[in-house]
């Protein structure tokens, strides 16, 4: 298999035009090509989300308030949104394969130096170049796996691949929760990215060459706008890219600042306790390919519509002054998000016509800047008036993520 970036660049404009390739089940390269892609998920988002189980710490130990505590993600999920845009362009003149490989590379050996970060500045700073690193893997990722991936199976693979990203965000936020317990916050997030640059090593030794994408030399501005306004134009794939942003920034929302709940009166979890919480996330990384293997077998519109209304009743949940009943919330959220966005995510693919590269960094655009805007709005809902209006800002968003599901729907069925 090569691995050097000539070797990756040779074998990705090595695909010739109108003959496709898949990787099916069964094959060993299908086999690699879904451990690989699962291990640049499970590096992106454990890299990402390290941070999240330290706001409370940030705040007490910089003397900042919950919403500046927040930018340490959320700095680095903007910045990661504006990259994802660039990488898609990019990474049509590097490869796929070349990219992702640089990028989880880089964002691993930042985590490292963010361990050493001497001041608060210093240490968003470190962060918003990670997210720009970044962004060279989820936009990439998911038109590697449309352009390579047999139709019929796409969507559980694109369930696996975000099923990769939840046991990422997942290790990432109860590792790091563990390690800073015992070790403080330094080194956690030191032990975070050395795992994160094992697993981009593996992920490089793993994943197969393209076989379905051309290469094409140098830049040329007007084919990348042409490609990013052809698929705004496309009726049904605006409220798709509406949906990532809403339903990111409702699950970023109650992760962000569930935390700075749990950790006062009359909760007061200490962060071994508070990461574990976040082993919830293990039901996300069921519910991710369940849903694509759903979405594929009785349709992927009802699929993500039942998502989005189950995100919307864990949100509800978490009102309850229960410990158990909160952390409930958080798994039945944490399901239907997970689920969701396997299946929005799988649909980008479908509807897009061509050029699915850019298509996917729309939507991962859409992602993260719901994210980011969104998480840190939340810090002054809860602020101003606590937990409950954290709740209902999140409700807001999901509703009408609904909506443009609806909408998306009847678009799409009339295009057809």
């Amino acid at each position: 298999m090569p691995t050097s970036a000539h070797a990756i660049e040779t074998a990705e404009t090595a695909a010739i035009p109108g003959q496709k390739q898949y990787l099916t089940r069964g094959t060993g390269a299908y086999r690699r090509a879904s451990l690989a892609l699962f291990l640049s998920g499970f590096s992106t988002f454990s890299l990402l989300y390290c941070v999240q189980p330290l706001l409370p710490i940030f705040s007490q130990q910089f003397s900042v308030s919950p919403a500046e505590s927040s930018l340490s993600l959320s700095l680095s999920t903007g910045f990661l949104a504006v990259a994802i845009v660039c990488a898609a362009a990019v990474s049509e003149g590097l490869g796929r394969r070349s990219l992702m490989s640089i990028s989880l590379v880089g964002a691993a050996l930042l985590t490292i130096a963010t361990a050493f970060a001497p001041n608060w500045h210093l240490l968003l700073i470190i962060r918003a170049l990670q997210g720009l690193v970044l962004g060279g893997v989820p936009a990439v990722a998911m038109a590697y796996l449309a352009e390579e991936i047999d139709p019929r199976g796409l969507g559980a693979t694109m369930g696996l691949y975000v099923g990769g990203t939840a046991f990422g965000g997942m290790s990432g936020r109860v590792l790091t929760g563990i390690f800073a317990e015992y070790l403080t916050w330094r080194p956690a997030l030191f032990i975070i990215g050395a795992i994160g640059l094992a697993a981009a090593i593996g992920f490089i030794a793993l994943l197969p060459p393209s076989r379905n994408f051309v290469r094409r030399p140098g830049f040329d501005p007007r084919f990348h706008a042409k490609a990013w306004l052809g698929h705004l134009s496309n009726p049904a794939l605006p409220f798709i890219f509406a949906i990532a942003f809403l339903a990111m920034g409702s699950f970023v929302t109650i992760y962000n600042y569930a935390g700075f709940r749990l950790v006062a009166p009359p909760y007061d979890l200490n962060q071994t306790e508070l990461g574990l919480v976040f082993t919830v996330y293990l039901f996300g990384i069921g519910a991710s390919p369940i849903g694509g293997l759903l979405g594929d077998r009785i349709g992927h519109f009802p699929v993500l519509l039942f998502g989005l209304a189950l995100t919307a009743a864990g949100s509800a949940l978490t009102l309850a002054a229960s410990l158990p009943v909160i952390i409930l919330g958080i798994i039945v959220l944490t399901t239907g998000f997970f689920m969701s966005h396997s299946i929005a995510s799988g649909l980008v693919g479908k509807l897009a016509h061509g050029t699915k590269g850019h298509a996917s960094s729309l939507y991962m655009l859409a992602y993260y800047v719901g994210s980011s805007l969104m998480g840190s709005a939340g810090g002054w809902f809860y602020a101003v008036e606590g937990w409950v209006a954290v709740v209902i800002f999140t409700l807001a968003m999901l509703a009408l993520a609904f909506v443009s599901a609806c909408f998306a729907q009847h678009l799409a069925r009339r295009k057809a």
